[in-house]
């Protein structure tokens, strides 16, 4: 391939990319039920899409609860439709990470962070309007198709620079090093393109449901400060959410926070947040939730988590995850901090053993002879505990 042909190249694939996200909710599109892939292309996306699905459904990761699951589909089936909605998968993973996919063939992977962080049902909806949207748009074709394009054109780049220092050509390496460079720009600039147009997708969702369409840029503000938490207690600088930086794949959150409260706003539409049933279908999971996130050793960012969780209402799980967050840091006044969460949390719910274990490791750390009372109670509310033997060493 010709030097002309490359920058040609490059030139189309740069100049493909619209300058900036247009803020206009789309029209949505007729919707094909059954849809099956067309082209070689495709059919082959898919088929990686269903080998994937295979192995992902028999992951222990996976969480096989079919409330769950099906309240999760109910909650698509409101946001995009029925019509929509009747060919989608879902898969819950544990995973603590703040993230949902949807892949080429209606599997849709919903992480347990995005459960934790999510504070109603509408929120919950735009973030999996946002993943459909991806599906109904055929971004993950689109993507596959750009990449090869983009890899060819890299190939080539470098064999034209290989030709320009055999042939003494210098400043022609510095060109082919910046097609290079321009093309896998182009690549990440298009991969926020589409999450662009994913977020205008779940809008056009959204002003058709029941939900509040208003509610889709408050994740992004709550993920922002919890970033912001999480980098101080690191001992980091915060992000710069007002740049995008080089290989980034999506928009800032401050981006995308500030153009979907335009939107929200000119739409004039109000609606459902529905709360109270989102926070009843996360009931039986939330402290297993908690505790996922405890294991990601980001103190501040997870106590920011755990009091937005709160807000002005500290139940007993809170409280506990709260006891055990202290604890686990376990300076001095952190763990008299911790032995106060856990007294709260037996206080609304005298049931729960593993917070006079907590309570009971706390007072032993601080040198508190009361440790041992609120351990042996441990033990004798929970008999097959399986770190009993710890326990009873502890106690000896």
């Amino acid at each position: 391939m010709s030097p002309f042909r490359i920058v040609l190249a490059v030139t189309y694939i740069l100049g493909a990319l619209p300058a900036d996200a247009k803020e206009v909710i789309p029209t949505l599109p007729p919707y094909t039920g059954a849809y099956q892939p067309q082209g070689v292309d495709e059919r082959g996306v898919w088929m990686v899409a269903d080998e994937e699905e295979r192995a992902l459904r028999d992951s222990k990761a996976v969480i096989n609860d079919a409330k769950l699951n099906q309240y999760l589909h109910d909650v698509v089936c409101r946001v995009v439709g029925d019509a929509r909605c009747n060919g989608v998968r879902i898969y819950v993973v544990r995973d603590a990470e703040f993230n949902a996919s949807m892949a080429s063939n209606g599997t849709l992977i919903v992480n347990t962070g995005l459960l934790l962080r999510v504070r109603n049902e509408a929120e919950l909806a735009a973030v999996l309007g946002h993943e459909f949207g991806h599906f109904e748009l055929r971004h993950s074709l689109l993507r596959y198709k750009r990449k090869r394009t983009a890899s060819d054109i890299v190939a080539w780049a470098g064999v034209g620079a290989a030709a320009a220092v055999t042939y003494g050509s210098p400043s022609s390496v510095r060109s082919y090093q910046s097609i290079q460079l321009s093309t896998i720009g182009s690549v990440y600039a298009y991969n926020r393109e589409q999450e662009r147009e994913a977020d205008l997708m779940s809008m056009a969702y959204l002003k058709s449901s029941v939900y509040d369409p208003r509610c889709f840029a408050d994740i992004w503000d709550r993920l922002m400060d919890e970033a912001d938490a999480t980098a101080h207690g690191r001992k980091q600088q915060s992000t710069r959410y007002d740049r995008v930086a080089f290989f980034a794949g999506h928009p800032t959150s401050l981006e995308r926070a500030t153009y979907l409260r335009s939107i929200a706003a000119a739409t004039g539409k109000a609606g459902e947040d529905d709360g109270a049933r989102f926070r009843e279908a996360l009931v039986p999971w939330r402290l297993e939730l908690l505790t996922d996130q405890l294991k990601l050793n980001d103190f501040e960012g997870t106590d920011y988590l755990i009091g937005e969780l709160a807000g002005s209402q500290w139940t007993a799980d809170l409280l506990f995850s709260r006891g055990e967050l202290y604890r686990a840091r376990g300076n001095p006044r952190d763990l008299v901090s911790a032995i106060g969460f856990y007294r709260d949390a037996l206080l609304q719910d005298p049931t729960n053993a593993d917070a006079y274990r907590g309570m009971g490791l706390a007072q032993m750390r601080s040198r508190d002879p009361a440790g041992a009372e609120a351990l042996k109670k441990y033990l004798d509310m929970k008999p097959d505990a399986p770190d009993r033997a710890m326990i009873s060493t502890l106690l000896q």
